[in-house]
Parts: structure tokens; C-alpha cells; sequence
């Protein structure tokens, strides 16, 4: 799961989601489901860039550290509130040495410039063997150029849809980067609204829910 730093400090830290959040993870954990929840920068990485924007020139690799740090810090919150449950360690990267016979619960982050958040989810997936990842926002569809919600999109349209380059900070549902990668792995990605957390449980649970398919 890619989960969007957009719902997890929109601004300030929304300690009722991740409450409620948390009982949702549980209780799953307990029916012998496994997570691995990659957080997002989200308003968090694109105050700090605009801040840095506003003193200094900054290449796109200082754009994306920032970005890569505000992850860490919300991948560390998470980590923090399934302290007895998660892996000990944040996955920093997606080839971080893991024990994954003891633990159900796994929290990673961004990694290096050039790669979000979303990236490093799909190298999970692949890591995992998972085919289906949950792309969790503030959004409940990908909607086209007309504002249109699309329930299902190929990849080439979704591509066509986004473009195919990425940009420090991007505000799309799913990085171009990400996308391709996805594409040639063949994964199945569901971007629907985080918070609605009885609709993300129908979507694992293979129940008819509200958002878009991109395969």
C-alpha cells in the first residue's frame, strides 16, 4: 500500500485517521493479512520544498531529499504507533534485509532522488510477489482532463493521461516512474480515498468499492 502523506498530516497530524487507521490494520492482521504500507511526503515534503524554493535555487535532487526526508519522518510516525506489531526498522529502502517470518507488518519510505514513494511501493510488490497494490490518497478516482471519475484505465491511457515525465513534489495519483514499472510488472493498481477505510476493506476483501483499476 502507497500510502499518501496527504492523509496522514494534511496540514497538521490527523491522530483521529491514524486511530482509526490502526484498529483497521489490526483487526486485519489478525484475520493473517500482511501490510506493507510505504508512506508518502505529502504536504509535509511540498511545504519544506516551496520554503527552500523561496531562499535558495535548489537542483531537483535537494527538491527530492526533502521529499525523501518528510516520508522517513511520516514512515517513523507510523512505525512509532505499530510499535509492538512492525517491523523494527523503516524500509528505507526496498532492498532493506527484513525478517519476515516474525512480522505482519512492514513501513517503508522514499529512498533516493528520482524515485517517490510510489516507486518504492511497486519494488515491494515485486519483493512481496504481490500483483494488486492499494495506492491510498485524498482522491476517490483517477479522473481524465474533463474531471470525469474513471473506474478502470489501461496503462498506456493512464500514462498518456499524466505524462510521462516526473518532477520533484509531482501531485498525481501515481507517479510516471512508478506507472511504468508497474506496467512492466504487470501489477494492478487501485487508487482509491484513504480514509474511507470500509471502502479500502471491500477492495482487499476483492468486494466491489469505489475508486479506479489501473492494470
Amino acid at each position: 500500500m502507497s500510502l499518501g502523506g496527504s492523509i496522514i498530516v494534511p496540514g497538521k497530524i490527523k491522530t483521529e485517521f491514524l486511530k482509526k487507521f490502526k484498529e483497521f490494520v489490526l483487526r486485519l492482521i489478525k484475520k493473517n493479512y500482511t501490510f506493507v504500507i510505504v508512506t508518502g511526503g505529502g504536504y509535509t515534503c511540498r511545504n519544506y520544498q516551496k520554503a527552500a524554493t523561496l531562499v535558495s535555487k535548489l537542483t531537483d535532487d535537494d527538491r527530492d531529499w526533502l521529499g525523501i526526508h518528510a516520508t522517513r519522518l511520516n514512515a517513523h510516525l507510523l512505525r512509532t504507533i505499530f510499535k509492538k506489531q512492525a517491523h523494527p526498522v523503516v524500509l528505507d529502502s526496498p532492498h532493506k534485509p527484513i525478517k519476515r517470518g516474525k512480522y505482519r507488518l512492514f513501513i517503508g519510505s522514499g529512498w533516493r532522488p528520482g524515485w517517490s514513494t510510489d516507486y518504492c511501493a511497486v519494488l515491494l510488490a515485486e519483493r512481496f510477489k504481490v500483483k494488486k497494490l492499494i495506492n491510498a490518497s485524498n482522491i476517490e478516482y483517477v479522473y481524465d482532463k474533463k474531471k470525469r471519475n474513471l473506474k478502470k484505465i489501461s496503462w498506456s491511457s493512464y500514462l498518456k493521461l499524466i505524462g510521462t515525465k516526473r518532477q520533484p513534489g509531482m501531485n498525481v495519483p501515481f507517479d510516471p516512474v512508478a506507472a511504468r514499472t508497474a506496467q512492466k510488472h504487470k501489477m494492478q493498481v487501485i487508487v482509491l480515498k484513504g480514509t474511507d477505510l470500509k471502502n479500502m476493506e471491500k477492495a482487499l476483501t476483492n468486494r466491489e468499492f469505489k475508486g479506479t483499476i489501473i492494470s
